[in-house]
């Protein structure tokens, strides 16, 4: 696990090393908006290229118009937001010199406009006690980690959070939710690997009830969307859920990993499907070139964006902010 030191003080610096003594010779911690532009370097760089490729001292004519679009497709765009995107690059410009700048400055706005509908927060309704939040994902996409983070938030919000750790055919999620659980000082509901999930889920509703619990975060075994007898599990836990709170799960976050592109759409539509998903969060945006994915995303389904994470560190998981995601992927400072 990372125990990088957050930059917010309070209850997560606490736990996390806020008091040890920094070394003089240590960098200062980047805010927020430099992670989030160091994140998407990556595939801002893949299309700023491009861009400075295509627009340095040439008249704008179809045929740029055309490698610019094959450009922002490249980098998961989409084709929908590709073509309005290079639309509006085209418009009252053709035969004239554009300057790359004015291009990113439109490249960022087209994004943002497109994103805007979609960044919302996770708002936990403390009617509902305790509030359910179901975590899904295929292998690898960062899931467990991810519950660990949202942990120390709410937590650092001062909400009494419980964990199940539904992840039962791996050990090791078992003993890393345990870790984040000790860090906030969460109770974690566990059973031996290889447990019935549906079983322990059953457990922790009860649990967390009768423990007068704020959020219970449940994590679940990473799934293939194309195995129809993991997803049936999947089924079961939700069903098991629903009867002990028919309005249950009040969230269930689909974990998305940046790094496999357009594959993320599939495994919204399927995972929509059987599990009903409210709402994405999109990790290791800094591992991949291909960070326009979400855009398209954002514009095939229209799900809301809660969180997005550019990194290890407890506080690399932020809300998502469709302005900054849009200058950062545009490079723009």
């Amino acid at each position: 696990m990372n125990d990088d030191t957050p930059k917010k003080p309070g209850l997560i610096s606490r736990l996390f090393g806020g008091g040890a003594v920094v070394p003089a010779t240590e960098a200062p911690k980047l805010n927020w908006w430099q992670r989030l532009k160091s994140g998407l370097a990556r595939s801002s760089a893949s299309i700023g290229q491009g861009i400075t490729d295509l627009f340095t001292k040439r008249r704008l004519d179809e045929d740029t118009l055309q490698d610019f679009e094959d450009v922002l497709v490249r980098a998961d765009l989409g084709l929908p937001v590709a073509s309005r995107i290079v639309e509006a690059v085209g418009k009252g410009r053709y035969g004239k010199e554009i300057e790359g700048e004015e291009v990113k400055a439109i490249l960022a706005a087209e994004v943002t406009k497109t994103l805007t509908p979609v960044a919302k927060p996770l708002v936990i309704d403390d009617a509902k006690k305790p509030f359910v939040v179901l975590m899904v994902g295929v292998n690898g996409s960062g899931k467990t980690t991810t519950i660990g983070k949202l942990a120390a938030k709410f937590s650092a919000e001062g909400r009494k959070v419980m964990l199940a750790a539904g992840d039962t055919f791996r050990a090791a999620a078992i003993e890393q939710l345990q870790v984040w659980g000790t860090r906030v000082g969460a109770p974690v509901i566990t059973r031996p690997q290889g447990s019935d999930a549906s079983g322990l889920v059953f457990d922790a509703l009860d649990q967390a009830s009768a423990a007068g619990t704020d959020v219970l975060l449940i994590d679940t075994a990473g799934r293939l969307q194309n195995r129809t007898e993991l997803m049936a599990e999947l089924e079961k836990v939700i069903r098991v859920i629903k009867k002990k709170d028919e309005t249950a799960p009040h969230a269930t976050l689909l974990v998305l990993d940046a790094t496999v592109g357009q594959n993320a759409l599939s495994q919204v539509e399927i995972f929509g499907k059987v599990a009903g998903v409210t709402g994405l969060v999109m990790t290791k945006l800094d591992g991949t070139a291909r960070g326009g994915i979400l855009v398209a995303l954002a514009e095939k389904f229209g799900l809301p964006v809660h969180f997005i994470g550019v990194g290890e560190a407890v506080d690399d998981l932020e809300p998502f902010n469709a302005d900054e995601f849009g200058r950062a992927i545009a490079g723009l400072e």
